[in-house]
């Protein structure tokens, strides 16, 4: 069994937290602001950090009475100009409507709100054009023609773009090596989970290499950080050019000619990537110019995830359409589409039905535990005395990144009504993110102080005592997009220690939880019928012993890393025509 290192930073599944947008926006500088916030090598990071994964009811509480305060009065047209920038940043489209129709026509900088605005509802067209007219009327101030140009490179990428490599002719591959492309901080310390396949598969006798592609904007840390390294046989490099170019296409460019580099060193005979389409770009790149081939592992659709943090419009827009067009021509150059869920093939495969090759198969690979999950749970009050929770009341717990979609607000409201009947409950929110302000001081209005805590990010090690000492888990996911098909791995994981999980009836959570075998299942956004069934839970301890027997029992060993990392082999040998006649037509 792969040894995964310790300790490691949070294993719960949360992304790492990014700076609201009081914090970046104390001084009213949106403008500066949004230019750093938009040096993402693909649309959707940028994007995404400037908005915020949970924005409007959840967003900065300070940034909010901000935004408050200024409408009890009419606002100057500069400082209208500014709200609408905040209110932009908090992606709140209607309130920066109101602010921008009070700002007179030819006020310098007002091109660059207006076309902000379009790019963030996915007009990006329609930004570029504006800020086309502005360069061409001689009003367009130096930050707006910088603008110009990273939206224009946006286009670029969701038209069709793709790095050129010169074919490398007579390359010979290692058949037992594999190359996994990474992004940003998933190496081994920041993403244990990817570690772990990583490790299992040079556990089969594989000769595994990792190369972590820079992310949107390389800290100075990861720039002092070694260039290479090796952890439980997996030999991890790092993509830094010190002379990184100032376009996306050109860092894209840069990235897919350093990793053909170092492929020509690791001589990997199949390549691996993750669900980001600069990595897909990238891979595919190396692929076609080495002959070999990649397999790519989709665990969300980056167009359905950017949807999801803006207004309705935005589901409908022409971003949203060119960049589910560009998934899914991605897609089908891969040579194997891995999936964690049922619900994520069928989406791979509504997205690429109309391909003319036809819908892109799916190959399902479900989430996996390993290392500590596997050892056999420690006693509920031992886990409870270590973290320093109480030992005899009934606590409901929660693993998640606290952004609006996971459902926690539903959560908070289904547990003050159980508190009526269960005085003593205590929830526990383990996770960080954006909406976690607003969800603390729900949570105060909600019932009395300690009733609820908020631990923030966690080591493994303390994420795993917090799955023990649960009476019950609980995954209130809303119903969007992106929740029917992304796998919670913490649900899992809380599978894996014999705890019940009560989560919202999606077609992933429908997979992962067997409805009043494993866990229960209920209506998304419905806090009465969630607390209904907490009740029900926390009065019933045989119950709670029943469904999480069975639960450890179907999760380990069925879903462990080894297992995974086997299949995989499985699936490299086919590719590379490693396996025997009789595996190559199963």
């Amino acid at each position: 069994m792969p040894h995964t290192p310790r300790p490691f930073p949070p294993a719960d599944g949360t992304a790492p937290p990014r700076p609201s947008a009081a914090r970046l926006l104390t001084t009213l500088a949106a403008r500066p602001a949004a230019r750093v916030l938009l040096r993402s090598p693909w649309p959707e990071a940028g994007a995404a950090v400037a908005r915020g994964p949970a924005a409007g009811p959840s967003m900065d509480r300070h940034l909010d009475a901000r935004l408050r305060r200024a409408g009890r009065a009419r606002p100057t047209p500069r400082s209208a100009h500014q709200l609408a920038e905040l209110a932009l940043a908090a992606g709140r489209v209607a309130e920066a409507d109101r602010y921008l129709a009070l700002v007179p026509p030819g006020t310098r900088g007002l091109d660059g709100t207006r076309a902000r605005r379009h790019r963030h509802v996915g007009r990006v067209s329609e930004a570029v054009v504006g800020l086309r007219r502005a360069v061409s009327a001689g009003r367009a101030t130096a930050r707006e023609r910088r603008q110009l140009h990273r939206y224009e490179e946006e286009l670029r990428l969701l038209s069709g773009w793709r790095p050129a490599l010169t074919p490398v002719v007579g390359y010979r591959p290692d058949p037992a090596s594999v190359l996994h492309v990474l992004v940003g901080a998933r190496s081994h310390r920041r993403a244990p989970r990817v570690h772990s396949l990583l490790s299992a598969t040079a556990a089969t006798g594989r000769t595994v290499t990792a190369v972590v592609r820079p992310g949107p904007s390389p800290d100075s840390a990861a720039r002092r950080a070694a260039d290479a390294w090796t952890v439980d046989g997996v030999a991890y490099h790092r993509i830094l050019p010190a002379d990184r170019r100032g376009t996306a296409t050109g860092r894209l460019q840069q990235e897919a000619q350093a990793l053909l580099e170092l492929a020509l060193r690791a001589r990997p005979a199949v390549l691996r990537t993750t669900s980001h389409a600069g990595n897909a770009l990238v891979t595919r790149a190396v692929a076609e110019a080495l002959g070999i081939p990649w397999v790519y592992e989709v665990g969300e659709l980056p167009a359905d995830r950017w949807a999801a943090t803006r207004p309705a419009e935005a589901a409908a827009s022409e971003r949203y359409r060119m960049g589910c067009a560009r998934e899914a021509e991605l897609l089908s150059a891969a040579d194997d589409v891995v999936v964690p869920s049922r619900a994520m093939q069928d989406r791979v495969q509504e997205l690429t039905r109309a391909l003319p090759t036809g819908p892109v198969p799916a190959r399902v690979a479900p989430p996996a535990v390993d290392g500590p999950y596997l050892a056999e749970p420690r006693p509920r009050q031992e886990a409870r005395r270590i973290l320093g929770l109480p030992e005899s009341v009934p606590v409901v717990g929660a693993v998640a990144a606290l952004v609006e979609r996971e459902g926690l607000d539903d959560l908070l409201r289904a547990a003050a009504l159980v508190a009526d009947r269960v005085p003593e409950l205590l929830v526990v929110i383990v996770g960080d993110g954006p909406a976690r302000a607003e969800l603390e001081a729900l949570a105060r209005r909600l019932g009395p102080a300690g009733r609820v805590r908020f631990p923030g990010r966690l080591t493994d090690e303390e994420v795993l005592l917090h799955h023990q000492a649960f009476d019950v888990f609980v995954v209130p996911r809303r119903d969007e997009p992106v929740t029917r098909s992304a796998v919670p791995t913490a649900a899992v994981e809380a599978l894996a220690t014999g705890t019940p999980v009560v989560a919202s009836r999606l077609p992933v959570l429908a997979e992962t939880v067997a409805d009043g075998i494993t866990g229960l299942l209920t209506p998304a956004g419905d806090p009465a019928t969630l607390a209904t069934v907490l009740q029900m839970m926390l009065e019933s301890p045989a119950v709670r012993r029943c469904l999480g027997g069975e639960a450890r029992r179907r999760a380990v060993p069925a879903r462990t890393w080894q297992a995974v990392a086997a299949d995989a082999a499985e699936v490299y040998d086919h590719l590379t025509g490693r396996a025997g006649p009789q595996e190559a037509t199963a």
